[in-house]
């Protein structure tokens, strides 16, 4: 009990409160009850679920019983799961964009390097200022959610200069800009729209597949569900998009087409699906010290590769889409 109130310290220090008053107002409307009952069941369900204050919205605890509510993994459960799963001194490798490359970059199909592969492989530096696209993408090797990456064009650098921009602006990384697969670019052409497939190996180290989300950009430069975006689910055997996308905003209506595009979304066919699964059951296995991961893979025209691996992956992006709480497929894990 004493762990949920400094959880409970952390939710409120980390509380976006625009965002809470926005969504304790939407539920009071929807459920016709007052705000005071409303923000006592908030704080009996922080304490009872393991679940943070804005989750209690994201959930729809409001409108749910208590068989229902316990049926959720919230942020103080997960927390505790993957550190478990991920253990601290082994994470390393997927919190470190920089080392996340060097151990799984066998399965990237886009060019990346550091600043010491820009001055021990100046061919690989041409290659990133020659990449297709003309653009490159800067990151700090801890960067999350889209923060800290920058997108510039490729013609604004020499070997020389590019060196230089990522040391006086403390990137780690720079990239190229990836091209994504045209279907994908029909679907939403505002940013790189990634699938996300949760791994877990269970107690033989076979791999489980947790869930499947496409995310979905609307006139934003990345697809986060965190920055406004979409997340649908995935059939993992057909790779089809099986139901409609969902944003973590609750006052917002769920999509079956792009509400920009007007592309179905619902039907939708993630290409290159059985390529996707085999690599994700592959990559899963080569580092078994981290049991459960969230991998971001880019669709391109020559096949899918790797973004990144998160070893403290989305419960929202898993469980909204699928519009039920999910706890059930970790707890067996557990022992």
């Amino acid at each position: 009990m004493i762990k949920r109130f400094v959880y409970l310290g952390y939710y409120l220090k980390q509380l976006d409160w625009k965002k809470f008053w926005l969504f304790l107002s939407h539920a009071a409307k929807q459920t016709h009850r007052n705000k005071i009952s409303i923000l006592l069941d908030v704080l009996l369900s922080v304490f009872t679920y393991n679940i943070s204050i804005l989750e209690y919205f994201q959930f729809r605890f409001f409108e749910k019983n208590k068989d229902e509510r316990k049926l959720w993994a919230g942020t103080g459960y997960m927390f505790e799961y993957q550190l478990k799963m991920n253990p601290k001194n082994q994470r390393d490798i997927l919190d470190d964009k920089t080392k996340f490359y060097r151990s799984y970059g066998n399965y990237f199909v886009h060019t990346v390097a550091d600043i010491t592969d820009l001055k021990k492989y100046p061919e690989q530096t041409q290659k990133l200022l020659n990449n297709p696209s003309g653009k490159l993408v800067f990151k700090v090797a801890d960067g999350k959610c889209g923060v800290a990456v920058e997108i510039k064009n490729a013609s604004e650098f020499t070997p020389a200069s590019i060196v230089d921009f990522m040391e006086k602006n403390s990137f780690d990384l720079v990239e190229e800009f990836i091209i994504q697969h045209p279907k994908l670019t029909e679907l939403s052409p505002s940013a790189v729209n990634t699938v996300r497939i949760f791994t877990q190996l269970n107690a033989n180290n076979e791999v489980e597949i947790l869930g499947c989300r496409q995310r979905i950009s609307v006139n934003s430069s990345v697809d986060n569900m965190a920055a406004g975006n979409l997340a649908a689910p995935i059939d993992e055997v057909t790779g089809i998009v099986i139901g409609p996308a969902v944003y973590s905003d609750i006052t917002k209506p769920e999509e079956i087409n792009h509400p920009v595009t007007k592309i179905p979304i619902v039907g939708f066919q993630v290409p290159f699906w059985s390529e996707t699964i085999a690599m994700v059951k592959e990559a899963a296995l080569l580092h078994p010290q981290n049991r459960s991961i969230g991998w971001d893979i880019v669709i391109t025209e020559n096949g899918p590769g790797f973004i990144e691996g998160n070893h403290d992956w989305c419960k929202l992006l898993w469980q909204l889409p699928a519009k039920k709480g999910l706890k059930e497929l970790l707890e067996k894990h557990q022992s």
